[in-house]
Formats: structure tokens, C-alpha cells, sequence
């Protein structure tokens, strides 16, 4: 059994193992994307905190400053009203229009999405740029990486091409534990965790592919499950739903008539720190049809998931009631693990320390490739064993020509 698991193992790394390695260099890009992108665009993303405020403490946009900027978006022709709208999460931060274009051509195309960045102090339109367009330019470099790693800039084709590199992941990971798994003595689990000095070449890429895997292997299968169900939820939500009870998500619709007045998103977004009174408003969804609600974004203290949070909150356009409520900090069972999926995989879970391991564990599908590789060629390349020669039948010694002539005498 362990040599077919070997050879499971050998065959998925050599398969997939450039787009893994595609995979973690690009992730270990994006886990600091919102650093890098203010970093390299300063003039788009950044602005001089208000007076009195602090660059870099927590921002609070008020429901009116929201209504606001929609307001001036809404009254430009060269903008209109914006899908949805993401505001600043501390002081420095700009607001960000998004604009969703029509359906991509085909499967196989990438969605490209209109970003417009207004300054919160005078709600001046800083710039614009297309998120999901590829370039190596400033503006794009961010965004080109980002699609990179989630859908290999390929639109609906990539992301199943993903989710099928995450059941690969998957594979790797299990059976490498397999292939791993040394006697049950302390001398043999030392010699399979460490890499030892004095070794050939051959030997030190193995030992180091073999403890390297045993220290990574449960960030790799955290990356891998949760890679998988970001791209293809369908693949493992049954899964979790024979283990936990999981609420369905289900899209919610106005209670109220078509017909009635609206509220704008300032209201939407009061009706919804009403709900959560600690939480950050961090995104509001504008939206596009009449019988859709707002659908607010928040993110509480204690929130396992940084930045945008994971408290969503769904506002009647109408009536201003909120129709649904989802708090991460009260979900149980399999709601709980499935809002525990981005911080792990982003490593914001624990922390600067948490992405800082992630950043590190996205160089491994890299040290695997390699050392793999070498190990792989030293196999094919190892000289069959000798075999001794056959034995040769022995012959009589030529007769000399007296000998002759004495035995025909």
C-alpha cells in the first residue's frame, strides 16, 4: 500500500506542482496586498488624516459622510451610482466606488471591475483604476496578483482550475503524511524530523523535503480545504453539513413593496450599528433592483476576521428593518467553522504572527518542487545492481606438438 501512496504522491507533485508553487508565491504576495498597494499607490489610496485624527487609528465614517459621497458619485455622469461602496478602516484611508461591469464575454475571460477612490475630506475623486485588468504597473500590480492567485486571471475556468490544484493540495498533504510516517521509535521520528549535516545532495534534499513536510503539513491542508471552498463551495459544504448543522445562504429580498420609498445608504447603515452598536461599518452593497436590500458589512471586537469583518447585515430598502443577521461572534457548529476559513487561510487569525506563517508557508510548495525534483531524478538515475557474471565452460589447454605426437603413437 505505502509504495502506491508514493507513487499518488509523486505523480500529483509533478502534475501540479508548478501551479502550486504559482499558488504560494502569489499568496504569500497578497497576504500583505493592502500594505503593498497603499505602499504603491500613495496617491490614490492615501490621504492626510482629518484634523485632530491620527494616521493609522480606527476610522468611523458617519452615516451622513456615506450618503454624502453616494450622493456626489450619483450626480456625476462620468461616474453614476456605484455597486457598492467600501469605506476607509482608519484615518489615512480613502472611500472606494465599485462599479460591476456586464457579464465577461466567456467563461474563460476575467472579470474586470471599475474602481473610483474619493477623498473622505472634500469628496474629491482621487482616481480610478480596473481591478481584475493585468498589468505591472502601480496601479494594477496589486490586482493582477490577487487574480493571479485566486483564478489564474481565467475567469470561471480558473477558479475550478484552483479549487482542482486545492483537492490536489489536499491529496499531497494526506499521503505525504503516509509516505512520512517512520517506525514508532524515537530514534526513527528524530531522523524524520530533522535534516542531519554531512549528507550528499540527494540525501540532504530528501531529508529536508521529509521534515519540512512534517512541520507544514497542517497549514498546507488548512490552505488546501479552505482554497477549495472558497472557489467551490458546493464541493465541500456537504461535507461540513454531515458533521454540523450549516444555515443555508440564502439571497434575502425586500419585505416591503416595490413600490415604496427608499431609504438611502446612510439610513441602511444605521439600521445596521443599531443591530451591532461596536461594530465597524466597513462595505455597504448598493442595491440594483427594487426588491433587493442594502447588505452591510461590519466588523466587531473579537472578530477573528480583520479588516472588512465577517458581521454582515441585511437592511430592507424600504423600511429600513433588518431582515437577517449574521454574527460571527454567536455562530456555532459548521456556521462557526466556515467563518473561521478566511482568517486561516489569511493568517489574520493570530495576528501579525498568523500572516507572517502563512507568508512563510506559501514559499514551501517552492521547497517541495525542488527538492522533490532532485529526489525524484536521483531515483530514476540510480544504476541497477550488478549481477555477477556466468561462469565460463572450461576448455583443455592445446596439446604441444610432442604431446601429439606421443598420443597418435
Amino acid at each position: 500500500m505505502k509504495p502506491l501512496i508514493r507513487t499518488v504522491h509523486l505523480w500529483a507533485g509533478l502534475i501540479f506542482g508548478t501551479i502550486l508553487v504559482l499558488q504560494g508565491l502569489t499568496g504569500t504576495v497578497i497576504g500583505w496586498r493592502h500594505e503593498l498597494d497603499a505602499w504603491l499607490n500613495p496617491g490614490l489610496l492615501q490621504v492626510a488624516p482629518p484634523p485632530g485624527a491620527v494616521a493609522g487609528s480606527e476610522a468611523r465614517p458617519s452615516p451622513a459622510q456615506v450618503s454624502a459621497v453616494l450622493t456626489r458619485l450619483a450626480g456625476d455622469p462620468a461616474y453614476g451610482r456605484p455597486d457598492s461602496l467600501f469605506l476607509p478602516e482608519v484615518h489615512g484611508d480613502v472611500y472606494v466606488a465599485w462599479y460591476r461591469p456586464g457579464k465577461p464575454a466567456s467563461s474563460w475571460t476575467q472579470g474586470v471591475t471599475r474602481q473610483v477612490m474619493v477623498d473622505p475630506a472634500n469628496l474629491a475623486v482621487l482616481g480610478e483604476r480596473n481591478w481584475g485588468e493585468a498589468g505591472l504597473s502601480r496601479p494594477l500590480l496589486m490586482p493582477t496578483m490577487f487574480h493571479l492567485h485566486r483564478y489564474l486571471m481565467a475567469g470561471d475556468v480558473g477558479k475550478v482550475v484552483i479549487a482542482v490544484q486545492g483537492v490536489a493540495l489536499l491529496l499531497l498533504a494526506l499521503t505525504g503524511i503516509v509516505v512520512w510516517w517512520p517506525k514508532m521509535t524515537l530514534s526513527a521520528f528524530w531522523h524524520a524530523i530533522t535534516v542531519r549535516r554531512g549528507s550528499n545532495w540527494p540525501k540532504f534534499n530528501f531529508q529536508l523535503h521529509r521534515a519540512a513536510g512534517f512541520y507544514t503539513a497542517p497549514v498546507l491542508l488548512v490552505l488546501a480545504f479552505s482554497g477549495i471552498y472558497f472557489n467551490m463551495p458546493d464541493w465541500v459544504t456537504p461535507a461540513i453539513r454531515a458533521v454540523a448543522p450549516l444555515s443555508k445562504n440564502d439571497k434575502q429580498l425586500n419585505a416591503s413593496p416595490k413600490d415604496a420609498p427608499r431609504i438611502d445608504a446612510g439610513a441602511a447603515m444605521t439600521a445596521a450599528q443599531a443591530r451591532f452598536p461596536e461594530g465597524r461599518v466597513s462595505r455597504i452593497s448598493i442595491p440594483a433592483k427594487p426588491e433587493q436590500p442594502y447588505e452591510v458589512r461590519l466588523r466587531q471586537p473579537g472578530e477573528l476576521r480583520h479588516g472588512p469583518g465577517a458581521t454582515r447585515v441585511s437592511v430592507d430598502a424600504g423600511s429600513g428593518a433588518v431582515l437577517r443577521a449574521i454574527d460571527p461572534l454567536s455562530a456555532r457548529g459548521g456556521d462557526w467553522f466556515v467563518s473561521t476559513m478566511f482568517p486561516l487561510h489569511s493568517g489574520e487569525a493570530f495576528g501579525t504572527l498568523g500572516r507572517v506563517v502563512i507568508s512563510i508557508a506559501g514559499f514551501t510548495p517552492l521547497l517541495f518542487f525542488i527538492t522533490g525534483l532532485v529526489v525524484w531524478i536521483k531515483f530514476r538515475r540510480k544504476p541497477a545492481k550488478r549481477t555477477a557474471p556466468k561462469a565460463q565452460p572450461r576448455t583443455a589447454p592445446a596439446l604441444t606438438t610432442e604431446q601429439a605426437s606421443a598420443r597418435r603413437a
